[in-house]
């Protein structure tokens, strides 16, 4: 008899959890969402990077083809992502005393801060409640040191890699 009951309270176990939908990514992807399209993001700030509208929207795909099941596809889509970069600037954030050079009594930048601002919208075909029209922005601070280039690079890539998890998290981890 007890074992007829740990085998029907298993069975039940199982059942339920099938009927769960667990993630480890955090994503909660809508049942039936198979495709997103994921449109090329222009980029509209009044300082341009040549490359961080490509590298932005690649960042994003990237993104959804890791810790999502869904096909990227340049057609028709369950999901897609437009929107634009409004936002790019680098600004001192902290300065310090400047007592060699030229100009010695011009302060230097002790820290700069690298903001990126992206304007989104999401529309989700199979649940238009579900989707957003909104603004995200990120920044870094970092010390000027080095090849302002390579540095620059580098931090792109982290605000980006910020921003897709932030965009990501809003249309797929609403908790």
């Amino acid at each position: 008899m007890m074992k007829g009951f740990i085998c029907v309270v298993a069975f039940a176990g199982i059942m339920l959890l099938g009927a769960c939908k667990i993630s480890l990514s955090g994503a909660s992807i809508p049942p039936g969402m198979k495709t997103v399209n994921v449109a090329v993001f222009e980029n509209n700030a009044p300082l341009v990077v040549a490359s961080l509208s490509s590298q932005f929207t690649e960042e994003l795909k990237t993104r959804i083809r890791n810790q999502t099941s869904l096909s990227i596809t340049p057609n028709d889509a369950d999901a897609v992502f437009s929107g634009n970069i409004t936002g790019y600037s680098i600004n001192p954030v902290a300065l310090q005393d400047n007592r060699s050079g030229a100009n010695s009594n011009q302060p230097l930048a002790g820290a700069n801060r690298l903001t990126i601002t992206v304007s989104v919208k999401y529309v989700n075909n199979l649940d238009p409640k579900q989707s957003f029209e909104k603004s995200f922005d990120r920044y870094r601070d970092y010390r000027p040191s080095g090849s302002p280039q390579a540095q620059e690079t580098a931090l792109i890539k982290e605000v980006t890699a910020q921003l897709t998890e932030d965009i990501f998290n809003a249309a797929f981890a609403q908790w």
